[in-house]
């Protein structure tokens, strides 16, 4: 079987995800599949390994749709059981290595995983006392010995699109994270499609994969290549030197990193040292990705650059050609083809074209539901009054321009309401960035007993910057008087999430600290 039958399999509404990685390692044999920290491992290793895990997880008496609960950093062997639970009839269900204790508690429980494969770093972090009841392995020291013997190979499986394929887990909130469940079906229209591209167009596929195994974001640096027969590289931990050595020693052709990893790599001050020629494409999503920043990853580092926007959960996904469209940096593209979209106001009814409004959208890749959270699954929804289809509440405003693109004004739960007017802080934020002393800006919304709320910014900066308060009036000099900034503040860093997101919940916690506004 050759690369061209694959592609055909994919283009395919519907297939086996586990069958085709067991045809790319069966044809493939000793090409290179996978790369990490440690080394490296071939395409026919990979496959006997993933059938030797799957066939333990049977024996172990995994049953059909079960989870099975990874935590650790990214690593070869994490990887395998991730693709091992799949094969087994399981279901992957990485945790959040950010959590807390008790978070990560709740999460193993909420999955109903039997099984539980963690990393020593993170084991000796939570004590040997952690996931009482679980059969724990250690990836990095107990897999080898833990697999099925040489040669083991698991009951047949032929996946029905309803099955689930992962859970992945909600981060920056309180209590437990939320569990996306995703489809068979979700996973191949995602997917399928994206890597027979890849074959069709004749691109060498070496990803560079430098989020965590446990975000939604590092699957589209992780399982298309699988599909598709290339390599993936995976990082334990993203650093800037690192992954452009990696980079440039793997010759890597497509990758995926948020917008604070693309900032920190153009802020790198050897970045121009490194050989990336390679490059054809490369991805972004996740979190707010500036304009100004997106100009120069175009201008700095070679190939096309794509920024996906969309949840976890699903809803519209639109696509930013942006090296095509250079006059629509400020914006996250356009509605993929099978995606749609609609702009509501606050009592769901449709506003003008131009006006803000509350995005709502639904796409072939919608998520299943919350585990065990069905009322949760209900709130995130909008039903069609007049024909009862379901769509995808984004939590976003946007608005979109004569040519179809969206731009993106804030989330709905970070606007700020004054004095009864609506402050997107997007508008402040950007009026910030405009000063060469600011590196980085924030702005949330604080209680105020005259406004109900006022905004106050929070900003990292520049070495001899000027005052924040300096700042803060000049600023304050080029928005109207409902929008002026109350407070700004310097910090020393952003608070963000394992991929980058900004924790405007954490900035509000330090606002609370500091008794704003005062």
């Amino acid at each position: 079987m050759g690369e061209t039958d694959i592609a055909a399999r994919l283009a395919e509404p519907f297939g086996n995800f586990p069958q085709i990685i067991a045809d790319n390692a069966a044809r493939l044999g000793d090409a290179v599949a996978m790369r990490d920290d440690d080394g490296e491992l071939t395409w026919a290793e990979l496959g006997h390994r993933v059938e030797r895990i799957a066939a333990r997880l049977a024996e172990d008496g995994l049953e059909p749709g079960q989870s099975v609960a990874l935590l650790g950093y990214s690593s070869i062997p994490y990887a395998l059981v991730f693709l091992a639970a799949v094969r087994a009839c399981g279901v992957a269900a990485p945790l959040t290595t950010s959590a807390s204790p008790d978070q990560l508690a709740g999460m193993a429980c909420d999955s109903g995983a039997k099984h539980i494969f963690i990393d020593r770093a993170k084991l000796n972090e939570l004590g040997e006392d952690c996931f009482p009841g679980m059969a724990r392995i250690v990836l990095d020291e107990e897999l080898d010995g833990w697999m099925a013997e040489e040669g083991a190979t698991a009951p047949a499986f032929e996946p029905e699109p309803g099955d689930p394929f992962n859970i992945i887990y909600s981060s920056g909130t309180t209590g437990v994270p939320k569990g996306i469940v995703h489809s068979h079906q979700m996973r191949w229209r995602q997917f399928a499609t994206t890597a027979a591209s890849w074959i069709e167009n004749g691109l060498p596929v070496r990803t560079l994969a430098s989020t965590p195994l446990y975000s939604n974001t590092t699957m589209v640096a992780f399982l298309p290549p699988l599909l598709a027969g290339g390599t993936v590289r995976v990082m334990g931990k993203f650093a800037t030197t690192k992954w452009l050595e990696y980079a440039q020693a793997d010759r890597t052709t497509v990758t995926m990193l948020v917008p604070v990893q693309y900032q920190r790599l153009m802020r790198e001050r050897h970045f121009d040292d490194f050989d990336l020629s390679a490059l054809q494409l490369k991805y972004c999503t996740s979190a707010p990705f500036s304009a100004e920043l997106k100009r120069e990853v175009l201008d700095r580092m070679p190939g096309a650059l794509i920024e996906i926007y969309s949840m976890t959960e699903g809803g519209v996904v639109c696509l930013l050609e942006a090296h095509k469209f250079p006059d629509k940096l400020h914006t996250v593209g356009r509605p993929a083809p099978g995606s749609e979209l609609k702009v509501l106001d606050d009592d769901d009814r449709p506003v003008a074209p131009g006006t803000p409004g509350n995005l709502i959208g639904r796409s072939q890749t919608m998520m299943s539901g919350y585990k065990n959270q069905p009322d949760k699954t209900r709130e995130g929804y909008w039903t069609d009054p007049e024909t009862g289809e379901v769509w995808q509440r984004m939590g976003d405003i946007g608005r979109v321009d004569t040519d179809g693109f969206v731009e993106l004004v804030g989330r709905a739960k970070d606007m700020i309401i004054s004095g009864g007017f609506n402050i997107f802080p997007v508008d402040l934020e950007g009026e910030l960035l405009k000063e060469e002393d600011v590196v980085e800006a924030a702005v949330i919304g604080v209680p105020s007993e005259r406004w109900g709320e006022t905004p106050v910014g929070f900003v990292t900066l520049a070495p001899d910057a000027r005052a924040p308060e300096q700042i803060r009036e000049a600023v304050n000099a080029r928005l109207g008087k409902t929008q002026r900034l109350a407070q700004l503040h310097a910090i020393d860093d952003m608070p963000r999430s394992h991929i980058g997101k900004l924790l405007k919940t954490d900035l509000r916690d330090e606002a609370r600290r500091r008794g704003l506004p005062g």
